[in-house]
């Protein structure tokens, strides 16, 4: 009885031991580079999923379903950030650039090259694989003969989503201050400078931007204002997926067109077709189950490549703040929220909840208030 007695002891005091030992290591591993998380295998881990290492996101629903961001605790979690004491995890964002580039590389993937591909080359869309589409002579001269990216690295880069939440926030000074600045789908700027800047070195455009902010360059007046955009971009990166799915290839060609005839002052970029897929395959892998990367995560998975510290501006998919007040989905019009669709390939406030586990961690900073306008 006595021996049984021992050896139960015995058998108690090494699991003490061995639980002890594990959380020392855990939490050796946790306080190297001053960081929480050194890598990011499972950004939103399963239910009662026991990792020695992980991020520390918003949860998610009941079943992995994504809370409703009109309900107040979807929206409470979304919201509770901080920027006041954010500090830079460098560690941590040398890492997700390490990962991702080992999915693809941003610098190369950004735009097909010419020499490539040639006239008349035939396409398979990336999102409809059935359908087809050829290079025209015009794309073709538009296509880069070396990486827009080439070579090119920034300290500081801001990527400005196009949310209502950046009204009224005084935010243009500190957007303008950094070294790189990315914006999504040709949002205007001038008539809201004050909230948005007006510094532009990379902008993308969806083909539905050309009929629905442009009508389609149906008239004169259109086509001018649709210039007028381009031309204040002054050099800047034009970036244009022009192969993601079918419908918007006589846009692409409409605007091409016009870039030709009038020599305007932009450098095209065409993603390469595998991109969108990598980079959903990173996220993927990190368990964010994303249907399609929205165009802001897009940008800010290419960003990991090129620059150090990155800052994200107007990424709000929900229709009121924090304080319950309105927030309109576009700052620049009215279109109305429709993310919650169970058509949309987009799962924005999922995105927004990772971006967020990110912010907190320091990997990136995600501005969700007003700025300082005396900057």
């Amino acid at each position: 009885m006595q021996l049984e007695f021992r050896k139960l002891m015995f058998g108690i005091v090494t699991l003490l031991v061995i639980f002890l030992i594990i959380a020392e290591v855990q939490e050796e591993i946790g306080n190297i580079g001053g960081s929480r998380t050194l890598y990011l295998h499972s950004l939103i881990p399963k239910p009662n999923r026991n990792v020695a290492v992980k991020a520390n996101p918003t949860p998610l629903g009941n079943e992995g379903e994504e809370k409703s961001p009109d309900s107040p605790s979807g929206l409470k979690n979304a919201t509770r950030l901080s920027s006041d004491n954010w500090t830079f995890n460098r560690t941590l964002s040398s890492l997700i650039r390490k990962n991702i580039l080992g999915f693809f590389d941003p610098e190369r993937d950004i735009s097909i090259l010419k020499g490539t591909l040639k006239p008349g080359d035939v396409i398979h869309y990336v999102f409809d694989r059935q359908s087809t589409t050829n290079i025209s002579e015009n794309l073709y001269r538009l296509l880069p003969t070396a990486s827009p990216m080439k070579n090119q690295y920034h300290r500081s880069c801001a990527i400005v989503g196009n949310s209502g939440i950046l009204l009224n926030s005084s935010c243009g000074p500190e957007i303008d201050s950094h070294d790189f600045v990315i914006r999504c789908n040709l949002a205007p700027v001038e008539e809201y400078a004050g909230d948005v800047g007006r510094r532009t070195n990379l902008v993308t455009m969806n083909p539905s931007v050309v009929q629905r902010a442009f009508h389609d360059l149906a008239s004169e007046q259109w086509r001018e204002r649709f210039l007028q955009r381009l031309r204040g971009l002054s050099g800047s990166v034009l970036w244009i997926p022009a192969f993601m799915a079918k419908g918007g290839e006589e846009r692409v060609e409409w605007a091409i067109r016009l870039i030709l005839l009038h020599t305007v002052d932009v450098h095209t970029a065409f993603p390469s077709l595998r991109l969108l897929h990598a980079v959903r395959g990173y996220w993927l892998t990190n368990n964010v189950q994303i249907k399609r990367p929205t165009t802001g995560l897009l940008m800010y998975t290419m960003a990991t490549r090129f620059c150090e510290e990155i800052h994200l501006y107007g990424f709000w998919p929900f229709p009121r703040d924090s304080q319950g007040k309105p927030v309109k989905y576009h700052y620049y019009d009215t279109l109305t929220y429709e993310y919650t669709s169970h058509a949309s390939p987009h799962t924005m406030p999922l995105e927004f909840r990772t971006l967020s586990s990110l912010h907190r961690q320091g990997a990136l900073r995600l501005n969700t208030g007003s700025c300082d306008a005396g900057m």
